[in-house]
């Protein structure tokens, strides 16, 4: 093994714990792998990782170590994508993963606008909506919904805003009236995305800065689809982000209410793998993301 394949070995143990896991993602032998890592404890004079019965984790020295190779294999991929791309068209397998709405309402027509342009390749796509762990399960790449905070391993190239708002239906208004301050929540049906043991308050940046406001939840769902069918329904005030209620904000079917009380924006965010990120197939993809959903979404040209 060379410097880079050595750097690479090491890199896989630490995100895998464990010298097993980390050869069967590079389709080596257990004992190459090792040789490899001791090969290079041996040039750097440094012990890099603490090995026991159950699992391997870097020491001090070893976890600096693992952020600079990462660095250093992060610019090596990508001085070879960057040549290779001159040459290759998107090709072979691409692993997605997504929640499961925005898969449904709008990567769904995306992925098959790129499969009729891109012949060449073909689409693995899994919808759910825990948290995935690209690296450990293999996905070229994840699109999150979330604030930006990601592991050191991963890239994370945002897509566009993700919005969240309070709305309900003109149903709900003519029974309950609209709310004027967010106090009135507590005496209000909202409906909750998450499960029955969640907070049950949402928090709301006002005049007073970001604030916790009690709320009266009258349904628990973690699926945001269904909270909007019942928010269309009249039976509680939903929270939810505008690529869920865009299409019904816009046509008139739910308002927002209480705009002076705005939850904090979300980001859509496509991660990769460090050493994947500029694959020619990841890169395609990810451009098409930024065209499509990139700046302003287009449903939240009326919110």
């Amino acid at each position: 093994m060379d410097r880079i394949d050595s750097l690479r070995a090491f890199t896989k143990v630490v995100e895998h714990q464990g010298f097993a896991a980390a050869a069967r993602a590079l389709g080596l032998s257990r004992s190459v792998v090792n040789k490899a890592v001791i090969k290079l404890e041996s040039q750097l004079q440094t012990q890099l990782l603490t090995r026991s019965t159950r699992r391997v984790t870097p020491t001090e020295a070893g976890l600096a170590f693992y952020d600079r190779s990462l660095s250093i294999l992060d610019e090596f991929d990508s001085a070879v994508d960057a040549m290779t791309s001159l040459r290759e068209t998107p090709s072979g397998n691409l692993r997605l993963n997504a929640p499961m709405s925005f898969g449904t309402l709008h990567l769904a027509p995306l992925v098959a606008e790129f499969m009729q342009t891109h012949a060449d390749v073909t689409i693995e796509l899994v919808l759910n909506d825990r948290l995935v762990d690209p690296i450990e399960e293999g996905f070229d790449l994840s699109i999150r919904i979330a604030e930006l905070s990601y592991p050191t391993s991963l890239i994370n190239a945002p897509i566009a805003p993700a919005k969240r708002v309070l709305c309900a239906s003109d149903a709900f208004i003519a029974n309950h009236g609209r709310p004027d301050t967010a106090n009135a929540l507590r005496e209000l049906p909202c409906l909750q995305y998450g499960y029955s043991g969640t907070a049950h308050h949402w928090r709301l940046n006002g005049d007073a800065g970001p604030k916790n406001y009690p709320i009266q939840c009258r349904m628990w769902s973690n699926n945001g689809e269904v909270l909007k069918h019942a928010a269309l329904s009249g039976q509680g005030i939903a929270l939810l982000p505008t690529f869920i209620v865009g299409a019904e904000l816009q046509s008139g079917q739910l308002h927002s209410v209480l705009p002076d009380y705005t939850p904090t924006d979300l980001t859509l965010s496509a991660l990769y793998p460090r050493h994947r990120h500029l694959s020619t197939k990841v890169r395609a993809f990810t451009e098409l993301l930024k065209a499509r959903f990139g700046d302003t979404p287009y449903w939240d040209l009326v919110t």
